[in-house]
């Protein structure tokens, strides 16, 4: 694989540069409300249970989405793809990684929740970290195949950064893959939510499934994190302590 270092055909500088830019903001924005999740679930005790222990794994897996998106922005701001072959090998890899882990971490917030409303009992810490484990460990593993031959990554139309090659013949990949990680996340998700529905009935208020926001992380960490009580009461900890050392 060559080092990309012309414009596509087609493609024109400004427009490079206009891809570049709205990765860039995407990308700030999504690690900075990211963090805040990070940051509240580290600060404040009271925070650290096993439900808002998937919300972690889901803010960590869009920090990488968002950090893949950092990569390309650069790329695209250079107008070229300057860390070479292997670069973009590993940069497919991780960011297909993220992607899944996040998909996935949203299909475990859903039955999470339902679990938790639905048969009014805790998330034991045990069942939690499991899934944690599971969902990372099957991420990498589907993201490690197309680097030992059943799929491929190579460069995007644009040049200036790196995804699974979807344009060559890896048909039982793509389908096998799409079953695992999209079709039965999906299910579980609108299930999980349906089923809360039926429970709760009109007094109930399920969150919105997220695995319709998988394209925009910033939008899971509005969802998940600022419309939650993890971020609120973590920012407020924050606040209260340094006005209490100022008092």
């Amino acid at each position: 694989m060559a080092e990309s270092r012309t414009l596509p055909t087609g493609f024109g500088e400004l427009e490079v540069l206009a891809v570049g830019m709205v990765l860039l903001v995407e990308a700030l924005t999504g690690l900075s409300l990211n963090s805040l999740t990070i940051l509240s679930f580290c600060k404040n005790p009271e925070l650290r249970t096993p439900s808002h222990l998937l919300v972690l794994s889901l803010a960590f897996a869009d920090s990488g989405i968002s950090l893949n998106a950092l990569i390309a922005a650069t790329s695209s701001l250079l107008r070229r793809w300057p860390y070479g072959s292997d670069g973009c090998q590993a940069h497919g890899f991780q960011g297909f990684a993220a992607a899944l882990a996040s998909i996935s971490n949203s299909a475990a917030i859903a039955w999470g929740s339902y679990h938790h409303y639905c048969t009014h009992r805790r998330l034991a810490w045990d069942t939690a970290i499991s899934l944690v484990l599971f969902v990372w460990l099957s991420s990498a593993f589907w993201a490690a195949l197309p680097l030992l031959g059943w799929g491929h990554y190579d460069y995007e139309p644009l040049g200036t950064c790196c995804t699974l090659d979807y344009s060559r013949n890896f048909t039982s990949f793509l389908f096998t893959m799409a079953f695992f990680n999209f079709l039965l996340p999906l299910f579980i998700t609108l299930i999980s939510y349906r089923l809360m529905e039926q429970k709760l009935g009109k007094t109930g208020h399920p969150q919105v499934p997220a695995l319709i926001a998988k394209m925009v992380p910033t939008i899971n960490a509005v969802n998940y994190a600022l419309g939650s009580d993890m971020v609120h009461r973590g920012i407020w900890q924050c606040l209260s302590s340094k006005r209490s050392e100022r008092d």
